[in-house]
């Protein structure tokens, strides 16, 4: 068995910053064509998947459900074309298959299915995935695993109840294993976060967790924040990250109401080498 990613000493940020524009690139070629679709959540998370999967994770590509691997569980299952670029790209499925993407029958579709391999969790329900990462990592303890739990969930679901039970049950059961990663990029269906939720990491820092916020489009802070995360210290760890939708092509990033982006078929040549030319 080959296991990746057990975090190494040091880290090579080069590579990294490779690995995040070709999420990136896959991403865009996954859209194209489209029409429309959450690409612009998915380029703002590239940089965390990177960092995530080829530094600080321990899987098997070749083995996607083996029992010492670290989860990520993505609670925003519409960022789903992030996860699909980064399994591709990590080996867990072939990249040919990313063409089918959102289409019919794909077992790629806009929002995640567990029966994808590397997918932990089905998202199509917002506010459902800190609790399902809060089991996970309570049964690992449990078990007396080494693996650690990595939860993606986002400003918009801090306006749900659940979420917060959740984080609660996180820290009374220190659940140290645990390491949420919260994507504050201020959106949500319609337009900008409604409910106050600031200041997140003053209130994560409340309810027990050992707070950092970042910024979420640098692998260095990213990569700074997920070694300090790693301390078996009885309190899970919570990464607040401030992120940009669309990171990476501008054209994207200034676009309003990017929670759901519509692109021309005409635009997707020029935003491809946009994406090259802003990040080459």
């Amino acid at each position: 068995m080959s296991i990746l990613n057990h975090p190494p000493s040091e880290v090579d940020l080069p590579a990294l910053r490779g690995h995040a524009l070709n999420l990136r690139r896959k991403m865009m070629s996954m859209a194209t064509g489209k029409g429309e679709g959450y690409i612009a959540q998915g380029l703002g998370m590239a940089d965390c998947l990177a960092s995530l999967y080829f530094h600080e994770m321990r899987y098997d590509p070749q083995d996607p459900e083996w029992n010492g691997r670290d989860r990520f569980v993505l609670s925003t299952g519409h960022y789903s074309i992030a996860m699909y670029a980064v399994l591709a790209e990590a080996g867990i499925i072939s990249p040919t298959e990313l063409a089918s993407y959102g289409l019919n029958g794909s077992r790629l579709p806009m929002s995640t299915f567990d029966e994808t391999p590397g997918v932990e969790m089905v998202g199509g329900s917002l506010g459902h995935g800190l609790g399902q990462a809060v089991g996970m990592a309570m049964g690992l303890k449990l078990d007396g695993s080494s693996a650690r739990v990595f939860c993606e969930f986002s400003d918009g679901e801090l306006q749900e109840g659940s979420t917060w039970e959740a984080a609660m049950a996180g820290a009374t059961f220190k659940c140290d294993n645990l390491v949420v990663m919260i994507d504050c990029n201020g959106i949500q269906a319609d337009g900008p976060v409604t409910v106050k939720i600031e200041p997140v990491a003053d209130k994560m820092t409340a309810f027990g967790y050992e707070t950092v916020e970042i910024n979420g489009n640098s692998v260095e802070e990213l990569t700074t924040a997920l070694a300090s995360s790693r301390s078996p210290n009885g309190k899970p760890k919570a990464i607040v990250m401030r992120t940009t939708p669309g990171f990476g092509v501008p054209t994207i990033m200034a676009r309003d109401r990017a929670h759901f982006v519509r692109i021309d078929n005409s635009e997707w040549t020029a935003l491809t080498e946009e994406l090259e030319t802003h990040n080459g």
